[in-house]
Order: structure tokens, then C-alpha cells, then sequence
């Protein structure tokens, strides 16, 4: 029996193969500290494989992936000067597949696949954690909180916070009547239920932005393009001079106590301290990629001492750039910095400045979530992690891939005086980045 390719990596018809591939990937993400090595396997076995169907596919315009490949190509390189080689190399290329893995998701995969398999991981992702129920002490903040099957609260609240943002985005751009409503209002309950035991004020701060910005990229459908720029310019200013003013009226520390934080973040800020100290030992290139907390190593015991860290493992600086200058010096901080930023730009520049369409606003509010996330986690640097694959499909979404099937291209001539032969046709524009 042979399967058409086009079940498989066409994303116009792999809708069920594509929600089963992106849900074995969350719940691979989230628990193979559990299970173990099993479920690294099934996740490159989705992807990796894809390959060997079409690979024409994924050599057309590789050229738009140079900013991720050159980052994954110096975290590599960084074994030269690591003072772990062996520890980042064996890193290094794990975070090289997990790239070559988002980047076959988001040649093969739809964002309304992306969606619809999100939902289910996470569905069942926190159905585990509510059998399991385990509570943990947080070391930074002394409470004690639900972590489910996590090993912190913050892991299970961005489970969560993605289980509220997918469940909207669904309900907003994907609805079919009343049967969406129903299938997806256990996932928003269950979701919002977990994030409001966890205690995780990252999560429980950042999704009402999200949504807030998300509705607003939504409603700017309504609006010429020219309306839309205007909007963008004057909302663009009107949010720095209100960081501004939040920063120098104490308003910031007014906010984070709605959350049962301080203005030194329950101890981030010490660990941002002797992050920035270690920087200054090698501040070009860093130690080398995951060569700092690195059991044996003078520091990184030290720091897991002060915080209690028993395990020994699984720790970080609590800032995405912290993390970066310490492990990959400023060389590696920028280039993960540009592909953050020319991510969240590339989707709200294609909501406001082209075409209104649903695939950049919801990457948009991914991008959004991530980069507040960045400042006090470590969710992008990582293989292996919801947070990293994410950010990657998203960056990898903004090529535009031009048509290369039999059946299209025998339209091209009739098309021709519209310079649109090689492009799919949906609602007479160009298709969403990926589509082939």
C-alpha cells in the first residue's frame, strides 16, 4: 500500500499527520526527563524522516534560513573553546537537529496544524500533571506550589499559558460552530486552572499581554493598511514612553507585587549579578555552549549550593541573554538577540505593512510570549524545548515558498500576465510561508 506524499509533508493535506507530529513533539518536550530517550526518538522520528519523501522541498531557498543555520554553526564551533568539549558537543548537536527539526515543521506543517496539534499535546501534557500532582518548594521565592509532572512551576505554567493562547487562536481564526466551543472549553478551564495553582507569575503576567496584543493584530483586519501603519508607529511609541514611565514612577515594582514579586525578582536579579560577573572572564566568545553548569565546576556548585539546587542539574541564570554571554560570549547573545527580534518583527511587519492574514498575527503572539518569557527564563538556548522549536518554525514561516507541483505549474501560463504563476492562489494572495 503506498501512502500519496502529499499526507505527508503537502501542508494544503497532512492536517492529521502534521497535529499528530507537532503533539508528539510538546509531550516530548515536556516529559522525556520522565520517560526517557524513547521520546527523543519518536520526535526525530516524525520529523527527520520527512526528509526522505520530498527533499527537494526542503533545499528550495535554504539561503532564508542563514541567520539560524550561522547560530547553530558557531554554537557548534564553540567546542574549540569550550572548557566542556565533550558536554557541548554532544549539546551542540542535539540543538543542531532540534533546528533541522523545526525547520522540516515548518516547511511541512500549517499553522493551523501547528494549532490543532498543540492543543491536543498540551491537553493530555496537563491531564498527566493533574494525575500526578506533585507539589515542589521554589527555591527562589520560598512558596510552595504545583508542579504537576514538571520539575518546576514555570515549565508548567508555560504549558499552561500556551494552552489558553492556542485554545483562543482556535476558537478565534479556526472555529467550525458550536463543536469547537465544546472541544476546546476543557482545555481552557483545565489550562487556567493549572496556571492559577502553579503560582507562576512569568506566565500568569505575560498571556493577558499576549491575548492584549493578539486582539489588537486581529482587529487590525477591519483597517486599510495605511491605518494600520499610522496605529503601529504611534502604539510603538506610546509603549516605550510607558516602559519609560513604569521604570522611573515605581510602578514596575507596584505590578510585580500584584504577582508576590519584588524589585529583585525573588532572587533573579543576584543570579543576573554573578551571570554578568561571569561574562567578564570571557565576554567575546564565553565558555564554551552548555559549559557552565557543569557538575565538578567551582562556580556552578557554588550557585546550586545558594539555591538548593540538590539535583545538582537543570539550572540556569534566569535570563535568556544572561545565559547567552555567559555560555556563547556577545558574539552568540547577538546572533540569538537578531533571530528573536527579526522573528517578531518579520510577523507583526506582515500584519501591518501587507496582506492581513491569521498565520503572522498567531505567530506573532508566539514571538510575544517568548520574548517576554526571555527576560527571566531560558526556554530558546535549549534543545529539546517547547519554547526553541517554536521560535525556529516561527522564523522559518517567514519564507515564501514558491509552488513546484505538476498540477499548479500546468496553470502557470494562464496566470502569467499576473506575475503570480508560481504562487498557490488562496482568497487571491499568495499563500502563508511554507505552503507548497
Amino acid at each position: 500500500m503506498k501512502i500519496p506524499k502529499s499526507l505527508l509533508v503537502d501542508p494544503e493535506k497532512n492536517s492529521v499527520y502534521g497535529a499528530f507530529a507537532v503533539a508528539v513533539s510538546i509531550w516530548a518536550f515536556s516529559y522525556s526527563f520522565i520517560f526517557g530517550q524513547v521520546l527523543i526518538l519518536a520526535y526525530y522520528a516524525v520529523w527527520l524522516p520527512l526528509v526522505l519523501v520530498d527533499y527537494r522541498r526542503f533545499l528550495r531557498h535554504l539561503s532564508s534560513a542563514w541567520l539560524p543555520l550561522l547560530f547553530a554553526a558557531y554554537v557548534c564551533f564553540s567546542i574549540f573553546w569550550s572548557v566542556a568539549p565533550g558536554i557541548t558537543a554532544r549539546t551542540a548537536f542535539q540543538y543542531l537537529s532540534h533546528i533541522a527539526c523545526a525547520y522540516i515543521a515548518a516547511r511541512t506543517v500549517s499553522v493551523r496544524a501547528l494549532t490543532i496539534g498543540a492543543l491536543v499535546g498540551i491537553f493530555f501534557i496537563l491531564l498527566y500533571s493533574l494525575r500526578v500532582g506533585n507539589y515542589s518548594d521554589d527555591v527562589l521565592d520560598g512558596t510552595y506550589n504545583f508542579v504537576g509532572a514538571f520539575a518546576s512551576k514555570n515549565q508548567l505554567g508555560f504549558v499552561a499559558s500556551l494552552g489558553i493562547y492556542f485554545s483562543v487562536v482556535f476558537l478565534a481564526f479556526y472555529r467550525r460552530g458550536r463543536l469547537s466551543l465544546m472541544l476546546t472549553a476543557p482545555l481552557i478551564l483545565l489550562s487556567a486552572y493549572l496556571l492559577f495553582v502553579s503560582h507562576s507569575a512569568t506566565s500568569m503576567a505575560s498571556i493577558p499581554a499576549v491575548l492584549a496584543l493578539g486582539t489588537l493584530l486581529a482587529m487590525s483586519k477591519i483597517l486599510s493598511r495605511r491605518y494600520r501603519r499610522v496605529i503601529f508607529l504611534i502604539g510603538a511609541g506610546l509603549l516605550v514612553v510607558t516602559a519609560f514611565v513604569a521604570l522611573n514612577l515605581g510602578l514596575m515594582d507596584f505590578v510585580l507585587g500584584l504577582f508576590g514579586k519584588d524589585s529583585t525578582l525573588t532572587g533573579r536579579t543576584y543570579l543576573w549579578e554573578q551571570g554578568w560577573n561571569a561574562v567578564q572572564k570571557s565576554p567575546i566568545l564565553g565558555v564554551g555552549y552548555a559549559a557552565y553548569w557543569v557538575q565538578g565546576f567551582a562556580e556552578a556548585e557554588r550557585l546550586w549550593n545558594e539555591f538548593y539546587i540538590t539535583t545538582r542539574t537543570g539550572f540556569h541564570f534566569h535570563n535568556t541573554y544572561i545565559e547567552a554571554l555567559v555560555e556563547l560570549g556577545f558574539v552568540g547573545a547577538t546572533l540569538v538577540s537578531l533571530i528573536v527580534l527579526r522573528t517578531l518583527y518579520g510577523h507583526v511587519s506582515a500584519v501591518v505593512f501587507k496582506t492581513w492574514r491569521a498565520e503572522p498575527v498567531i505567530l506573532a503572539g508566539v514571538m510575544v510570549l517568548l520574548l517576554i518569557r526571555s527576560f527571566v527564563e531560558v526556554e530558546i538556548l535549549n534543545p529539546y524545548f517547547t519554547g526553541s522549536f517554536l521560535m525556529y518554525y516561527s522564523f522559518f514561516k517567514l519564507a515564501r515558498l514558491p509552488v513546484t507541483t505538476r498540477t499548479r505549474r500546468s496553470q502557470a501560463p494562464a496566470d502569467a500576465a499576473t506575475g503570480e504563476a508560481d504562487w498557490p492562489r488562496h482568497a487571491g494572495r499568495p499563500a502563508a510561508a511554507g505552503s507548497s
